[in-house]
């Protein structure tokens, strides 16, 4: 019988500022354990929290690109639970009052098409410790550099029906965050984290079924591959008769495997009480309108606009857009005056697979710019410009044309030197020559290709053709 998927997404993202929600310890990545802390993020007596500035600023833009309601008055909260990572007993959140509410993330759905998923809440709150399990035989450390690092908490609506649908929704959100500047969202360094709700019903209930959560989950991949074995899970239960128990899961990437963990807590679990250090967040209207106005262009409007300006497919604008980086060298590609196709050909090829390997463009645009005006005059074949592409990514100061003839690579255009080839190739194939003048005309493209090999690449195509016509005419 069928089970209709219900979803929700809880996503922790590390905002991007230098020190802590609270106090002024770093929030560098990778520091040696325990060294990024003070009084303040350790709870100690007598220390008092003050909110961050910048940390405030980036949820609030946030939560604008999400197109959500940001509140002029908010409140912090103290979420109330005891674990060896949270060394003040508590977490400064945001409960009843958050910062924002009543957004939506829209993007291609693989199963529904263009979908909207309603975002119900944006709210600041404090990050906790590492539990760090590897570093001492059969014991567990605490790391707390994290502890009080400044996140958002970005919460969807149930409105997504498939595990599918919920890597499509959170690489969508990601583009968001990191094009509106709040995060650098690197699941590798925990700086975007998800938890995920699912529950089934039967098609056409109104009534949600009994959801779990998946805990902590690092990768889109794995997000998908957590809810794909919990729903499996759900439906083997009702389907035999059982109920499904409201618990927190965790997720073995390595079995594929979710087990439970403990019953899921309540809002009511945590106690949750307005903070008595902390005074609510009030925001002037006009600081919210200043910030909507400082808003950078977002990935769906830069797609349109690639597609409008440029005359490009939707595929190759939604490639191009799909990071921030990506989507700004390739306009400075055609900035340098390359045609906006032939830009995109090369981004979506050869660039992006160097970016792709190493973060970052060994060769600059006006480089490759100046790559793709020798392949449009005939200085070099588009195969010969790849591979003086791969060692201008090597040599980050070589000229493209310098390259091109230390390889070997500039196209040869002189018709004695094009006949001698030919000459070459024709000698070497006769059989082909004597079916060539019986009308088998479409030989031309094998003799061309043979005196580009003899050329070794050399040879100007554009030049080949009418040498070989000359040399095969009766």
């Amino acid at each position: 019988m069928a089970w209709e998927t219900v979803i929700g997404l809880e996503v922790h993202v590390q905002l991007s500022t230098r020190t802590k929600m609270f106090c002024a310890c770093r929030t560098t990545f990778g520091d040696p354990p325990n060294t990024n802390v003070c009084p303040t993020c350790l709870g100690l007596p007598g220390a008092l929290p003050v909110p961050n500035a910048e940390a405030v600023r980036l949820a609030a833009r946030g939560a604008i690109a999400l197109g959500c309601t940001v509140h002029a008055t908010s409140v912090f909260a103290r979420k109330n639970y005891f674990y060896p990572d949270l060394p003040k007993g508590y977490q400064i959140s945001q409960f009843d009052q958050p910062l924002a509410t009543g957004g939506r993330v829209a993007f291609d759905s693989p199963d529904r098409g263009r979908i909207e998923v309603g975002v119900t809440r944006l709210h600041v709150e404090e990050d906790a410790g590492k539990l760090v399990h590897d570093r001492f035989p059969g014991k567990t450390a605490v790391d707390l550099n994290r502890a009080g690092t400044p996140l958002a908490e970005i919460v969807s609506e149930p409105d997504i029906r498939s595990p599918a649908e919920a890597r499509a929704y959170l690489v969508t959100l990601r583009q968001i965050l990191v094009y509106a500047g709040v995060s650098d969202c690197s699941m590798e360094q925990g700086s975007l984290r998800v938890d995920a709700n699912l529950s089934i019903r039967r098609p056409g209930d109104p009534k949600l079924g009994t959801k779990t959560e998946v805990k902590n989950l690092n990768s889109f991949a794995n997000v998908e591959r957590a809810l794909e074995a919990e729903r499996e899970r759900q439906v083997a239960l009702l389907d035999r008769g059982d109920r499904v128990a409201q618990v927190t899961l965790l997720f073995n990437a390595g079995s594929g495997q979710v087990r439970p963990l403990r019953s899921k807590e309540e809002s009511h679990d945590y106690r949750y009480f307005p903070d008595p250090d902390l005074p609510p967040l009030v925001l002037a209207p006009e600081w919210i309108a200043a910030e909507r106005a400082a808003l950078p262009e977002l990935p769906e409007a830069r797609r349109a606009r690639l597609e409008i300006a440029y005359g490009l497919p939707a595929y190759d604008a939604r490639v191009l857009t799909s990071e921030v980086a990506l989507a700004e060298y390739y306009e400075s590609v055609v900035g340098e005056g390359v045609d906006p196709k032939t830009a995109a050909n090369w981004v979506m090829g050869d660039v992006m697979t160097t970016y792709n390997e190493t973060g970052a463009f060994p060769v600059e645009a006006d480089r490759l710019a100046s790559l793709v005006t020798l392949v449009r005059e005939g200085v070099v074949s588009h195969q010969a410009a790849k591979r003086v592409y791969a060692e201008l990514a090597r040599r980050p100061r070589d000229e493209p044309k310098a390259v091109a003839e230390r390889l070997g690579l500039v196209q040869v255009r002189d018709q004695g030197e094009i006949g001698g080839w030919v000459d070459e190739v024709l000698a070497a194939h006769t059989a082909e020559v004597a079916r060539y003048k019986g009308g088998e005309l479409k030989l031309m493209g094998f003799f061309v290709g043979q005196v580009m090999k003899r050329s070794k690449g050399k040879a100007d195509p554009k030049g080949v053709q009418p040498v070989l016509q000359e040399r095969l005419s009766p």
